[in-house]
Parts: structure tokens; C-alpha cells; sequence
């Protein structure tokens, strides 16, 4: 029940009912622990510290309450080796897929193109294609740890094609097809994928976008690809001729056969994420298939509360892990509502009418979303009648304490859970529960099973502003980074901390609940979209207009804001550079590496050792003194980087 929708920051806005607590995941999840003779005290927070203190209990009761069925032999739950060699179920066996597709009846998909077309999938019906796809994949030498990879848009094929490989023990990747060649083949050049799954166009914005020449570039530098299904019922766009075998989704769909499931390890790779670094080539994520189903199941029963026929609506691409959890909502019986195309497209509002129209009860957003809404005034409680919606999800970057109130004084009365974790793994290290009350601008609490805390620069434990850490491994943790001897998997979580996962947030714990901060390194993350600063300085430095350049994220308050400072070339002129730069970031990435704003520059600062300052320069943008970000004496040019204290400076004065 709403208690007061215009409350002041860090006041309670909204506290659930007190006799609905027992049906919740959360309220099941501990009437099931007392029959198992836990007695895990009478709320949320007793429940996480026993999750933590007891995490072997912890994890192995979760997997039994969830109905994860495991095969193999019993033993330990996870072996005694430090972060990051912890393994998790040693012994057992499962399949990803079987635990998805077992058990249901009913609609398992709801897809809506961006023309309002819709379409439903049974339960039947997705395992006959999981079914027949699987087959079609073994009759070509598709076997445990070959690659299967999509150039796919937000459709059912899409989710066959995971499912299909995970059913055999392959290894599914996906990009979405708005990619562009340079950024595809930079993360499935490192998989050597077999099989790839693609549509020769897809729709966005209104328009049928051709992508016929980038896909005939992205095949020839795939030496290892053997085999081509295409996906082109959702585009007027045609095939095109392959070097090497190809056949349409129909013909690779249309043989029926026994839906058969390959037992394989806990720990046997289900699928590649790519989530770009700041320097090299994107980092290919490697997550399980037993890590990813507990971490998934756990997030969507208990901080989601999604229930067994609930449908789910998550407004994501498949390029971003949350399209992994909305195709995970099958594995708690619901119906995962697919949205092909631009949800946002030809406005705003339509992401609330589809979710009035379909019954959505659990809605996942990005912050974005929301301050996009409440600076467009809509009321979609007015406009929309959203009686099925119980609960909203909020997350890809914070919050803001206006959101909260915008929600409440026009949503209506539903749980909003704000939730922070990451593409890392493939879940939330801190987010809801329906037990608790919701302050305005506050993460409600930790994640089941997640030791998280905020560390001081000294490695010293703080309830104040720090670093995002975690002490104790999560069954989802990457297995590797494809590729990787190890070394640079350490230096993301472990170089500065040793033992100890340093995630790149900064994270604050207080009475009310938990803020997060924004990054706390150079990663850009906008609006929930991991970039890699890489992939922009590969397109834009490989101009000739281009000397040098730096991108840097940085939040500002409810916006977030991406500038490109470029050092032009000799003889090089601003206006045909900036030209250049967006053409080539537009056909080689996306539209979604575009800057907020390319700003031309005298030079790019950088240590002495080389490194440019993307994390200094962040932090003058977001206010910070010029002597408080960086040593000068350990700079290449304090004169250069005065300038950009000017220009942010300069900036902070003309902004609103």
C-alpha cells in the first residue's frame, strides 16, 4: 500500500501488506526452510544474514525449494579454493535448458513487433522447435562445447536458439543485429563459432533495416563457421548467398525429433557475455549453466516475486543480460513477453500499453526509462489500466529520489524494487524484497546468498561511501573470460583487493537502505548498457582525421553523460571529423556508442606510463577539484589537463 507518494528523500513511500507477506517468493521461501527444521527468524534481513553465514545450506536448500534437479554424485556444495577458483556443486550434473522447458503448460511467449503484430507460443510448441533446432544442430557436428552464436533481435527465435544449444551442451552467444560488423566480429571472432543463427534485416524506428552487406563481412572473417540459419520472418529484408551451407529457420525447424538433454557439469559453459573493458579486445564472460540457473532462479522467485504463470515484460535487447533473465522467467512457469524492435517507438508510452494489454505483473526498466517519463508527464495509471502489475524493476544505473516519487504519484500502488548487479553475473548483488518497505532514493537490501559490502581505498570495511565488494563467492561468478590464462579476469575483480571481488561500483549502506553511487571506474554504463571504451577508440582512432581520443561516462545527478574529446590530426578539420566519427561509430558499432557531444581538444592527458585519464577526467565533469583527482607530478601534461578542468568547469556553469 502506498503510504505517501510525495515523500521526502528517505522517507517511506510505500510498505507492503502485512498479511501478504506469506505468499511471496520470499514468505515461501521460509515457510519451506521451517519445514526443513531452519528457523530463519520472522524477516528479510534475518533471512539474508543466515543465507550468508550458512551458505551452504544456503545454496543447496535454494536449489531444492527452486526444483533444480541434479544428477551426478552427491558431495560439497563448493570447494574451499579462494575467489576466483571456487567451484560450485563439484560432482553434479544438470541442463539449463531442461529446467526451463520441463514441466509447464500453457503460453510460454508472448511476442509483439513493433507494428503491433503479436504472436503466442505455447509451452508445446517451444519445446517442439527447442526440439527440432536441437536435432537440426547434431545432424551438423554440433556437440559439448561448440559454439552456437545469433546476430538477433528481441524474437522467439532468439530463444529456441539458446535453448536448443544448451539442450546439447554447446555454448550460445548472441548480438543484436543492430551491431555493427567490427563490433560483432571483435566478440564472435574470439568464439569460433560453427553455427550462426541471423536475420538479414530486422525492424527499428519504423524502418526495415537492411543488413545484408555487414552480414557477408562479418562471415568472411569467421573461418570457422560451417553452417547458416536464417531467421527472416520478421523482415521483408532476403537472404543471401553463403559460402558455406545455409538453410531458413523453417527448413532447420521443420523436422520433428525427441527433445533429448545432455547432462553436463555444473560448471560446463551454458553461454558467452560480452562486456567490454577499456583496453583490448571485449571481454567474453563464461557462465555456467548450474551458476547462471541458481543465480537467475533466485533473483526472479525472491527479489523478482514472479509466480508460475506471471507475465514478464523486460524492456532489453538480447545484447544485454537482461534479456538472459527474461528468457529465465520460463524456468519459474511464467510467460516471458517478448518486445521486437524499438519499445519506445512511435513514443514513450507504449512500453506501459503493452503492459496494460498483456497483464503484465512484473515490469523490468532501466532508471532512464523512468526520468524519460516523468520529463515527458505521463500518468500511465490514468491513461492505462494497469491492474495486473504488481511490481516494477528498476535498474542500469540509480534511481533518483524523483523517480521513486514519479512512480508511486503515477504507477500506482505497486512494489518498486531498484536493483544494481551486472553482466558479470548474470544477476544482482543488491535489490528487493516485497517483505520490505521502500524508501524514496534507496536499494531496499542485499541479495540472498551475497556477502556485500563497501570498502574504504585502505581494503577497511565501511558504512559509508566505498567500493562495491564481495568477500564470499557467488555460484555465478565467471567461470573465465574466454580465452583469458587468467590474468586479465584477476585484474578486473581481484587487483585491488586480493581474494576479494572488486566490482566497480561505488555502494553506501545506511539505515534507510542502500544507494549506489555510479561507477567508480571508467566503464561507461549508460543507461544499464555496458560499453567498452575499446570499441569506440578501435572505430574513432583508426580515422585519419584522428590523433588520439578519450570517452568517458559520467553521472550527473539523474542524467548521464558521454563525451568523446578528440585530438585532431593535422590539417584536419572539426566539422569533417565529427561527421566522420558518427558515420563510422553509427556502421561499425551503434548508435547506442554515439557521444552526448564530441568536444575537440588541444591533446589527450595521460600517466606517464601512458595510460589516458579517464577516470580523473570523469570525476572533474562530476564537480571534483583539479588537485583532488590526479598527482600532476604523475601526469604526461598538467597544463593540458587544466584545460579540461576549464571545460568542465565551463560546462558546470551553463548546465541547468
Amino acid at each position: 500500500m502506498i503510504t505517501d507518494a510525495h515523500a521526502a528523500d528517505g522517507e517511506v513511500i510505500w510498505q507492503p501488506e502485512p498479511e501478504g507477506g506469506a505468499e511471496t517468493g520470499v514468505g515461501r521461501f521460509a515457510d519451506f526452510l521451517g519445514g526443513q527444521g531452519i528457523d530463519v527468524g520472522t524477516g528479510y534481513d534475518e533471512l539474508w544474514q543466515w543465507s550468508v553465514d550458512e551458505p551452504e545450506q544456503f545454496w543447496e536448500l535454494f536449489a531444492r525449494f527452486a526444483g533444480v534437479e541434479f544428477g551426478g554424485a552427491a558431495g560439497p556444495v563448493y570447494s574451499t579454493d579462494a575467489m576466483p577458483n571456487t567451484r560450485w556443486f563439484p560432482g553434479r550434473t544438470l541442463n539449463f535448458a531442461r529446467h526451463l522447458l520441463q514441466g509447464h503448460e500453457g503460453t510460454a511467449l508472448i511476442g509483439i513487433a513493433e507494428d503491433g503484430t503479436r504472436e503466442e507460443v505455447t509451452w508445446n510448441a517451444l519445446r517442439r522447435e527447442v526440439a527440432s533446432l536441437a536435432a537440426h544442430l547434431r545432424a551438423r557436428g554440433v556437440g559439448h562445447g561448440d559454439r552456437v552464436v545469433g546476430i538477433l533481435p528481441n524474437v522467439a527465435e532468439a530463444v529456441v536458439g539458446l535453448l536448443a544449444a544448451a539442450s546439447i551442451g554447446a555454448i550460445w552467444s548472441v548480438c543484436a543485429p543492430e551491431f555493427g560488423p567490427g563490433a560483432i566480429v571483435s566478440r564472435f571472432a574470439q568464439l569460433g563459432p560453427k553455427i550462426v543463427i541471423a536475420a538479414p534485416g530486422y525492424m527499428l524506428g519504423g524502418k526495415d533495416r537492411d543488413r545484408r552487406a555487414e552480414l557477408e563481412e562479418i562471415f568472411t572473417q569467421l573461418p570457422t563457421l560451417e553452417h547458416v540459419i536464417w531467421v527472416g520472418r520478421h523482415t521483408s529484408i532476403p537472404s543471401i548467398p553463403t559460402q558455406v551451407p545455409a538453410v531458413d529457420w523453417a527448413q532447420a525447424v521443420a523436422e520433428p525429433a525427441e527433445l533429448v538433454f545432455e547432462d553436463v557439469e555444473f560448471s560446463h559453459p551454458l553461454w558467452v557475455l560480452f562486456s567490454s573493458g577499456t583496453t583490448g579486445i571485449p571481454k567474453g564472460i563464461v557462465h555456467g549453466h548450474g551458476g547462471a540457473l541458481l543465480e537467475e532462479m533466485k533473483m526472479l522467485l525472491i527479489h523478482s516475486d514472479l509466480r508460475p504463470g506471471d507475465r514478464y515484460l523486460n524492456v532489453a535487447s538480447t545484447s544485454w543480460v537482461l534479456w538472459n533473465a527474461l528468457v529465465s522467467a520460463l524456468g519459474v512457469g511464467a510467460t516471458a513477453v517478448l518486445v521486437d524492435g524499438n519499445p519506445t517507438f512511435p513514443s514513450i508510452d507504449r512500453v506501459w500499453q503493452i503492459a496494460a494489454a498483456e497483464q503484465v505483473a512484473v515490469l523490468g526498466v532501466g532508471a532512464g526509462f523512468v526520468h524519460s517519463c516523468a520529463k515527458a508527464a505521463l500518468v500511465p495509471m490514468r491513461e492505462h489500466d494497469l491492474g495486473a502489475l504488481k511490481s516494477l524493476q528498476v535498474t542500469g544505473s540509480p534511481l533518483s529520489a524523483d523517480g521513486y516519487r514519479w512512480v508511486y504519484g503515477n504507477v500506482g500502488d505497486i512494489w518498486l524494487s531498484s536493483m544494481s548487479g551486472g553482466t558479470d553475473i548474470a544477476s544482482i548483488f543488491v535489490g528487493g524484497s516485497p517483505t520490505l518497505p521502500v524508501h524514496v532514493g534507496y536499494i531496499q537490501a542485499p541479495a540472498l546468498g551475497v556477502r556485500v559490502e563497501s570498502w574504504d581505498e585502505a581494503g577497511n570495511p565501511t558504512r559509508g561511501k566505498g567500493e562495491l565488494v564481495v568477500t564470499k563467492a557467488m555460484p555465478s561468478m565467471p567461470l573465465s573470460f574466454w580465452g583469458d590464462d587468467g590474468t586479465r579476469y584477476h585484474e578486473s575483480y581481484f587487483g585491488m583487493y586480493p581474494g576479494v571481488w572488486r566490482h566497480g561500483d561505488y555502494i553506501e549502506f545506511t539505515h534507510r537502505g542502500i544507494l549506489i553511487h555510479g561507477r567508480s571506474d571508467s566503464t561507461l554504463n549508460r543507461n544499464g548498457l555496458r560499453l567498452g571504451s575499446a570499441d569506440i577508440y578501435m572505430v574513432v582512432e583508426s580515422l585519419p582525421e584522428v590523433a588520439e581520443a578519450l570517452v568517458v561516462g559520467a553521472e550527473l545527478g539523474t542524467d548521464y553523460y558521454m563525451p568523446l574529446f578528440v585530438h585532431l590530426a593535422d590539417g584536419a578539420k572539426p566539422d569533417v571529423t565529427q561527421e566522420a566519427i558518427t558515420r563510422s561509430i553509427r556502421e561499425n558499432l551503434s548508435v547506442r556508442y554515439l557521444p552526448d557531444e564530441i568536444v575537440f581538444m588541444p591533446g589527450i592527458p595521460h600517466t606517464r606510463t601512458g595510460k589516458k585519464l579517464e577516470v580523473p577526467i570523469k570525476r572533474l565533469l562530476q564537480g571534483a577539484r583539479l588537485e583532488t583527482v590526479a598527482d600532476l607530478g604523475s601526469v604526461d601534461d598538467p597544463v593540458l589537463l587544466e584545460e579540461y578542468a576549464r571545460f568542465a568547469l565551463e560546462r558546470h556553469a551553463v548546465s541547468p
